[in-house]
């Protein structure tokens, strides 16, 4: 039962984590802008990664509304990477606002986003570099080729990891589109900071009313991005298929288990119900030996998780990814549920028990 316990725990723990680092992932670089409280985008997306430009003049249009203290334009691209020895990766890149370098990122490892005001400047993130640079040290004003525009790395960023695994890169707006190739709209979102005393979600109110443009706050965009990938893909449905089999196996393996305890000591029961003790002390005595086993198959369980979580944060395909302490709650209310069942399943033989047929036998 212990076993059955731990190995229940751990599944559940792990795939449960997993799968809440794997949603949170999809607005990890809408949660690294933390100079802007919100995002104003065309009415229609969805989520960070669908894009429709926006005009150049909706900008100003944002910048009329009472309550805006400042508002900034930040682009958005998914041009190709090239290295001079010929390796290659899609990226996205991030085009910020000149003037203010709003959204740079502000957890640098080497190097410094102050530097994107330079001529072909980007910062790419670590895992970026490590794919473009493999087994090279990290090394700053080394040059790249993004669609056939030279760029210069001079920082590199501890982003956080995006949903795919490719190259978070950072310049100014006016060289992300270069980089891109010019359209005749390509404005991605408006980056608005709230003036004293109004909050995020009030200001949010406002711009959509005047401008007709969809307005998120930070938290409330990240969330659309979650809730995008539950309904329009198969991550939930892939994952709660093992989650239901660990609660299913963890069940079944501990009930079954638990039973044939009860069957092999129904002497001991009789012995105790001939002496008077009631089916409700019994029911006591197997309850509490259910919880026992459950909370020594759980505490082995979620060490395992913890030291799998841990040997796996150290590296950069898996960061971001950890044990998280709402899903360890989670976990023991469903492993309390597992054992309550188990316990109940055995003490039903125990209950109809006759101690005159079990001597008599």
């Amino acid at each position: 039962m212990i076993f059955a316990i731990a190995f229940c725990t751990f599944l559940l723990e792990n795939q449960t984590s997993i799968f809440a680092g794997i949603l949170r992932r999809t607005g990890s670089q809408i949660l690294d802008v933390t100079d802007a409280e919100v995002w104003v985008m065309d009415p229609k997306t969805e989520y960070f990664e669908q894009t429709k430009a926006l005009k150049d003049t909706d900008v100003n249009r944002v910048r009329g509304v009472e309550g805006v203290q400042w508002a900034v334009r930040l682009f958005k691209g998914s041009p190709v990477a090239r290295t001079p020895n010929g390796k290659f990766a899609a990226s996205f890149c991030l085009g910020l606002d000149d003037a203010t370098l709003t959204g740079a990122p502000r957890k640098m490892l080497l190097g410094s986003w102050e530097r994107l005001r330079e001529a072909d400047a980007i910062v790419i993130d670590k895992a970026g570099y490590v794919l473009l640079f493999p087994g090279e040290p990290l090394q700053i004003d080394r040059a790249l080729e993004i669609n056939d525009h030279k760029a210069v790395i001079v920082g590199i960023s501890d982003a956080s990891a995006p949903f795919v695994s490719w190259p978070v890169i950072h310049t100014r707006y006016s060289q992300a589109v270069n980089f891109v190739g010019r359209e005749r709209t390509q404005l991605s979102y408006v980056l608005v900071r709230p003036s004293p005393g109004v909050s995020p979600e009030e200001l949010t109110r406002r711009i959509q009313a005047q401008t007709g443009l969809r307005a998120r706050t930070t938290n409330e965009f990240r969330w659309d991005c979650i809730r995008y990938y539950l309904k329009n893909t198969g991550i939930p449905i892939n994952f709660g298929i093992t989650i239901a089999i660990a609660l299913i196996v963890g069940t079944v393996v501990a009930g079954q288990t638990f039973y044939l305890f009860t069957l092999e000591n129904l002497k001991q029961f009789g012995a105790l119900k001939a002496i008077g003790v009631s089916n409700w002390r019994l029911t006591r005595m197997v309850v509490l030996q259910a919880l026992t086993v459950g909370g020594i198959g759980f505490s082995i369980g979620t060490g395992i998780a913890a030291l799998f979580f841990e040997i796996t944060l150290q590296k950069l395909a898996t960061r971001g990814l950890v044990l998280m302490w709402q899903n360890v709650v989670l976990t023991g209310a469903c492993i309390l549920f597992v054992i309550v069942i188990a316990s109940l399943l055995s003490i039903r033989r125990v209950v109809v028990l006759e101690p005159a047929e079990v001597f008599r036998g």
